[in-house]
């Protein structure tokens, strides 16, 4: 990225079921859907939203060979698209096991997202 212009945070959870890929979507969800961007394409190259670079860097407690980039890359619908992932992040207890909720044991992920754009 030659030119960063802000960077978004948030953090999903997944209380059941020990799902990076439900903790990761929550976290990118809780970082960008607050935001709107009604200035960004006087900021981008040629004033194109499909410009922008978009690199989301994901702390993950585990599992993070399970996460689907794809699924991570579809959720923003403009520019190019790139994912990051770190080990961080938090597993720890739920307090119960509810095996109808396909939990395999009684721990909840948490992951930190940082949504950075710019061009």
């Amino acid at each position: 990225m030659e030119k960063l212009l802000f960077i978004e945070t948030g953090t999903g959870l997944d209380v059941h079921g020990q799902d990076v890929n439900v903790a990761a979507c929550r976290a990118v969800k809780d970082a960008i859907h607050y935001n709107s961007m009604p200035g960004i394409r006087s900021m981008l190259p040629d004033g194109d939203i499909n410009n922008m670079k978009i690199n989301i860097k994901l702390a993950i407690p585990q599992d993070l060979d399970q996460l689907e980039h794809d699924k991570i890359k579809s959720m923003v619908p403009y520019g190019h698209v790139s994912v990051e992932v770190i080990t961080g992040g938090m597993a720890t207890t739920s307090g119960i096991f509810l095996k109808d909720q396909q939990d395999k044991n009684d721990l909840m992920y948490m992951v930190n997202a940082a949504v950075e754009v710019g061009y």
